[in-house]
């Protein structure tokens, strides 16, 4: 099970979960590692001047970093709330705006972009419409580059095993007996597969970054209610979770767990003869 592969039944409500407590998403989610931005900029060009457009910017998480490498940004969030958390965050840039609105409906400016960036949201937008939608934004050579960002075996090992208890407790969609897969075990091919079937973009080029953070049981918790799974759930069974899931890290883990991240970076670029 990855976490950028969303049910596709469920995949416009949980998109708009994040929205429901935007301060919250901003204080507990994480960023993303420095080097994937130096990666960026080689591989997309996304460096002083660059025009960027953003989909799915969130409270600005990848905002910030590409307008602190002087790109010029606009950057559509779907959610109102997220959308004004990423204005304050960003209020330091006049080559950066922030436009309220659903990029599978947003009409594209004339002036085409240099690099669509998504990062941890491609996959929330519509599939009939990202690929072609992507590649209409762009100039000939213009780069599309997705952040995916997947949970991996690793940091508190045991823990992540003892806590699908809780889970399939709490919550019947948890298949039983589910492990966290190695970083080298997650295969996103299947995004290779969908680049190529658009016809509009070239070879897909893979970065991959392994990182871990390490989190108070609040600190844990303030995580997981940012999840759209989790803020998904009945409020009885989510807090029923949530409970299971701090008594847990309390009593046997010391009130501190560690969490292994993969981030992958995927780029491609428009051709003359792809569009």
């Amino acid at each position: 099970m990855r976490d950028d592969t969303p049910d596709e039944l469920r995949r416009v409500h949980l998109s708009r979960t994040f929205d429901e407590d935007a301060e919250l998403y901003d204080r507990a989610r994480p960023g993303y590692p420095s080097e994937l931005f130096d990666d960026l900029t080689e591989a997309a060009g996304t460096g002083p001047g660059c025009r960027v457009l953003e989909v799915g910017a969130g409270t600005g998480k990848a905002t910030l970093p590409l307008a602190e490498l002087g790109c010029r940004i606009t950057a559509v969030e779907l959610g109102a709330g997220m959308a004004a958390v990423a204005r304050r965050n960003l209020a330091g840039f006049e080559a950066v705006e922030i436009v309220t609105a659903d990029f599978e409906i947003w009409p594209l400016p004339e002036e085409p972009f240099d690099a669509v960036v998504s990062a941890t949201a491609f996959h929330w937008i519509d599939p009939g419409v990202r690929m072609a939608k992507a590649a209409d934004a762009l100039r000939l050579g213009g780069a599309l580059a997705v952040v995916a960002t997947q949970h991996v075996a690793g940091g508190s090992e045991e823990f992540f095993v003892e806590v699908q208890d809780c889970y399939e407790r709490f919550d019947p969609a948890t298949p039983p007996g589910l492990r966290l897969p190695a970083a080298q075990e997650v295969d996103t091919l299947d995004r290779t597969d969908e680049v190529a079937r658009s016809g509009r973009f070239g070879p897909v080029v893979f970065r991959r970054y392994e990182w871990e953070l390490a989190y108070t049981t609040a600190e844990y918790l303030e995580v997981l209610r940012t999840y759209s799974g989790h803020r998904a759930l009945p409020p009885g069974a989510r807090e029923g979770l949530l409970d299971c899931i701090a008594g847990l890290i309390d009593r046997r883990y010391g009130g501190r767990v560690t969490k292994r991240y993969l981030t992958e970076l995927r780029t491609s670029r428009t051709a003359p003869d792809l569009r």
